[in-house]
């Protein structure tokens, strides 16, 4: 399963802040963030559902983040 998410991260230095929380969080997924995008993208291959965990953590560190439709 793959979530896309648009978020508000913007700074490689922000995806190394944010990467302990989400190793953490996605233990058996892979992730990553595309910050060319417009929407810097953060994408997620994992087997559960983990949309709301991501979007709450996400928003707790001071992020907007909403999930993209398919």
């Amino acid at each position: 399963m793959i979530h896309v998410f648009k978020t508000s991260v913007r700074l490689k230095k922000e995806v190394m802040q944010l990467a302990p929380y989400l190793n953490e969080l996605l233990r058996q997924a892979r992730w990553n963030f595309d910050l060319e995008d417009c929407d810097r993208i953060l994408r997620i291959e994992t087997p559960r559902e983990t949309t709301e965990t991501v979007i709450k953590l996400l928003q707790n560190k001071g992020f907007d983040c909403e999930e993209l439709p398919d």
